[in-house]
């Protein structure tokens, strides 16, 4: 079912996607797990293959493929590394901010090298004092003449040491619309990067910690008015977090099922291979359902995206169509829990072999609870549905950019609603 949602095309890509990262990726993968180093020279090169320009328009030199074939890519990366796929999630969400919210020389210096592989953008909104609530966070940025003078730190940063220019919001007023979007070079007098710390899992990639010390920009690097940065905030981690994050877990779920499968046929019990045995074949069928339903929310909700951002034809007088934040919100949740029951059940499947580091299941456990906190924790995905469900909702991203993104293929020019 799952695979009626591809075309042709997606197929040709996922293809591609997967040969690189098998070929490429995979033989660096142990090395990455036992330095624990930030993975820069292959960062880069995933980078240099365009993929990270997925849902930048052609015109700026992007593939102008979707946000299904960029839920392709990202998966296929972290089915190998998930370190590497977030690596390309994090990248392609630090992208959102410029393509919604960036003025048409900001989108002409920026995108290009965006899609080329020369730049990597970020965006950072999460301090440690507020955590995931946006409209606690205290940084601030004080209009000085023709600059802006930014002051404090953000947490969790996806890219923070390999990134080259850095969406941060930061406060310039009180209240909801006191909050403003800025890009920030990765160079800027004032700006500092802490020292990489060690984490559970996904070793190769940096989340960490950026430190502004009467950081100086130019007002042309304002993303948006002042007071749009609850709404850059928001609509890059609705439209992009979450559907770049369900991809990274499908990923990872898809290589905890080939690789418990196997080893269910390598092993063997009283004389038969291990997933004879009743209970085994059971925790693999949960696995199985899992994972096809996992896949199906994301399919289903990247397709969305894509239409509504893109596809949209009123010419017969059906209206705009029907927003999708539910369903992203649905992905997000479903493949991050899904991924890791599965992980627990492939886990007890491979009992004691499990637990070493020269087989893959123990890494895909830890790299699985990276999933969890991002773009909303599942508690946060539950409150969200339930307003769906009581008709609370305050406003769809997906019916706001409507139009606007190149992301989707074959755009429609329509005007932000």
């Amino acid at each position: 079912m799952s695979e009626s949602f591809l075309t042709d095309s997606h197929l040709q890509l996922r293809d591609e996607v997967r040969a690189f990262a098998e070929a490429v990726v995979a033989p660096r993968v142990a090395d990455m797990e036992a330095s624990r180093r930030i993975e820069h020279e292959l960062a880069s090169e995933i980078a240099r293959r365009g993929w990270i320009g997925a849902t930048i328009g052609k015109e700026h030199g992007g593939m102008a493929v979707g946000h299904l074939a960029k839920t392709i890519i990202i998966a296929e990366l972290s089915r190998v590394s998930g370190a590497m796929g977030a690596m390309v999630q994090a990248s392609q969400l630090g992208t959102a901010k410029i393509m919604h919210f960036g003025t048409e020389e900001q989108k002409n210096i920026w995108l290009p090298r965006i899609a080329a592989g020369t730049c990597l953008p970020t965006i950072a909104v999460t301090e440690e004092v507020s955590g995931s609530h946006v409209l606690g966070m205290q940084m601030t940025a004080e209009r000085d003449g023709s600059d802006y003078v930014l002051n404090g730190a953000k947490v969790y940063v996806g890219n923070s040491h390999i990134g080259h220019l850095h969406g941060v919001v930061a406060r310039t007023g009180e209240g909801s619309q006191g909050l403003t979007a800025f890009l920030v070079e990765s160079d800027r007098p004032g700006l500092t990067v802490s020292p990489h710390q060690g984490t559970l899992g996904l070793h190769g990639f940096s989340f960490g910690e950026l430190v502004f010390d009467n950081c100086r920009i130019p007002v042309a690097n304002r993303l948006g008015a002042e007071g749009d940065g609850r709404d850059v905030a928001y609509s890059s981690s609705i439209l992009y977090g979450r559907p770049n994050l369900t991809a990274v877990a499908l990923g990872i779920h898809e290589a905890i099922l080939e690789t418990t499968t196997a080893f269910c046929r390598e092993r063997t019990r009283y004389g038969k291979p291990l997933h004879a045995l009743p209970t085994i074949q059971r925790k693999l069928g949960q696995i199985q359902s899992r994972l096809m339903t996992a896949r199906l929310t994301a399919y289903h909700a990247a397709s969305l995206l894509d239409r509504d951002l893109g596809e949209h034809d009123d010419s017969a007088g059906r209206g705009a169509p029907p927003p999708c934040d539910a369903e992203l919100m649905n992905a997000k949740y479903v493949n991050a829990e899904y991924t890791l029951d599965s992980a627990r059940a492939a886990m007890e499947i491979h009992a004691a072999a499990g637990l070493h580091t020269d087989r893959p299941m123990e890494r895909y456990l830890r790299d699985a609870h990276h999933i969890y906190a991002p773009a909303g924790t599942s508690d946060i995905q539950l409150l969200r549905l339930a307003e769906t469900a009581l008709g609370l909702t305050k406003g769809q991203y997906s019916r706001r950019f409507a139009g606007s993104d190149p992301a989707a293929p074959h755009a429609a020019t329509a005007v932000p609603a």
